[in-house]
């Protein structure tokens, strides 16, 4: 009887070590589990092959799409930079004053339509809501007028009572001085004020912008600017020519430069 359980025994143990299925019949690129050795994984090179063709294809496409931005991107850069020759001009002449006392403020900020922009937008919104609460008082009226998708989803958030004006969709087509002075023009006659405060991201480099402020005054506080001297009292050293009065002057200097 022992010797017959030692044969049963050995029976069972003897099965064959090498699976009997030859792996050359496997049609699948990777070996199953039963044919690979423990935690070993097998692929064909053929599907290594096709994998780094796809790579380099997708990098030749991605260098052509590098190309193709840049190019864009420097023809807009020139076109920033040569735009900066319409207001300099005006700051020489009427000098830039942040720090006038105005009782209406217009926070006209400035960003984009859509775009993964980062800090360009936030800072610029930022910004405004600094400017508006600095320059709030018991006397002081503070507005917002905004450019821009991305300003406008955050300022109808936290100070949809304070906004005067949204214009969006300016990005659609490429702007020129003639669209630009008709947004401007559309501005001053719907908003009332003593003080535009332009805040924007002035280009500095491809990966560096700057928060600027810009300010114009109403003919108004122009001419009153002017009588009490400083930068603006240089005005009165120019002669003026035509028909046309001071006031009707700086009227037109004011649209112009906030144009510019």
């Amino acid at each position: 009887m022992a010797m017959a359980a030692l044969r049963r025994e050995g029976r069972r143990f003897a099965t064959p070590l090498i699976s009997p299925r030859p792996i050359a019949a496997i049609r699948s690129p990777f070996l199953s589990e039963e044919d690979a050795p423990l935690g070993v994984r097998s692929i064909s090179t053929q599907i290594v092959r096709n994998r780094m063709k796809s790579v380099k294809n997708i990098q030749k496409i991605t260098k052509a799409m590098k190309m193709v931005a840049a190019s864009k991107l420097r023809a807009i850069q020139v076109k920033a930079e040569n735009s900066r020759g319409l207001w300099q001009p005006f700051t020489a002449l009427l000098g830039d004053t942040p720090t006038v006392d105005a009782k209406k403020n217009v926070i006209v900020t400035i960003s984009s339509d859509k775009g993964l922009c980062g800090g360009i937008n936030s800072t610029a919104v930022k910004i405004s809501k600094s400017l508006h609460k600095l320059n709030s008082g018991p006397d002081k009226e503070n507005k917002y007028v905004i450019l821009g998708e991305k300003a406008k989803a955050i300022l109808v958030r936290d100070s949809k009572k304070d906004i005067e004006l949204i214009i969006t969709e300016l990005q659609k087509n490429p702007l020129n001085y003639t669209q630009v002075s008709v947004l401007a023009d559309d501005i001053l006659k719907n908003v009332e004020f003593d003080a535009l405060r332009i805040i924007y991201s002035k280009f500095h480099s491809v990966v560096s912008f700057l928060p600027t402020m810009a300010t114009v005054l109403s003919p108004e506080l122009v001419e009153r600017e002017a009588e009490s001297g400083g930068k603006l009292g240089e005005l009165d050293s120019y002669e003026i020519e035509g028909g046309e009065t001071k006031g009707e002057i700086l009227q037109n200097l004011a649209e112009f430069q906030f144009s510019c």
